[in-house]
């Protein structure tokens, strides 16, 4: 059974509204965006995360770029009143808000410098008896069109989104995007170990044409019990223990 909260650093989730929990990879695409943006563009203003869930992706670009304020949307009520809690809580509180809506009827005056998302759409994977688990899980709500579409209209021109998702669509979801004006600009490939194959791909996104970087990173050693030095020099700023 998961627990009821993970403690960080700097704040703290709790997730027992949520249908999805803290998990690893999408703590490396906290922590991997938040270093890709200080690197670059430390100043982003306004940034959009789309499918907030607990919250956890906002909290982690809040606690590292102090300029950004940071709205989250999320459909299911339960989970949007959890993020809107673990938001109140955290030291950046006045830079976070919750929007309880469908991103597809999201409506804006202001678009935003920066988007970040991590849609665990598993498209063709075998789906669960929760109904809340497979909307959080699968593109039973918003497939990948619908995604790149509301990306495209809440996203600056020269912006930028970051997305998480499984390692095998990846590839399909490069194309997609290229068909609707975005072009891979960095990709980080996750291992769970040292021994196992790629299982996440974390992309950067935006309309500029370029070469793309392309990284990768293992979670743990061969050992499968240590952290890689590279896991811990991303996360060492929000791990409790690391």
């Amino acid at each position: 059974m998961a627990n009821h909260y993970f403690r960080f650093k700097q704040f703290t989730i709790y997730q027992d509204a949520c249908a999805m929990k803290v998990c690893t990879d999408a703590c490396l695409q906290g922590a991997s965006t938040a270093a890709h943006l200080l690197a670059g563009k430390p100043d982003v203003s306004r940034i959009l995360d789309i499918g907030t869930g607990t919250g956890l992706l906002s909290l982690m670009l809040a606690q590292q770029l102090p300029n950004a304020v940071i709205t989250g949307i999320e459909l299911d009520t339960a989970a949007a009143g959890q993020a809107r809690s673990n938001f109140a809580a955290s030291p950046w509180n006045k830079r976070l808000q919750v929007l309880e809506t469908d991103a597809r009827e999201l409506t804006t005056d202001v678009q935003y410098d920066f988007i970040i998302t991590n849609p665990p759409f598993y498209e063709s994977d075998l789906k669960s008896g929760n109904h809340l688990r497979n909307q959080a899980m699968h593109a039973t709500t918003l497939d990948y069109n619908d995604l790149l579409k509301v990306i495209d209209g809440q996203l600056k021109h020269e912006g930028a989104f970051s997305v998480l998702l499984p390692y095998r669509p990846f590839a399909e979801f490069t194309t997609m995007a290229n068909m609707a004006g975005f072009h891979l600009q960095e990709v980080l490939h996750v291992k769970q170990s040292e021994r196992h194959d790629y299982f996440r791909s974390i992309g950067i996104f935006s309309r500029e044409e370029v070469e793309p970087k392309i990284g990768s990173i293992a979670i743990r050693e061969v050992d499968q019990q240590t952290y890689t030095p590279a896991f811990v020099s991303l996360l060492q700023a929000y791990y409790l223990y690391l």
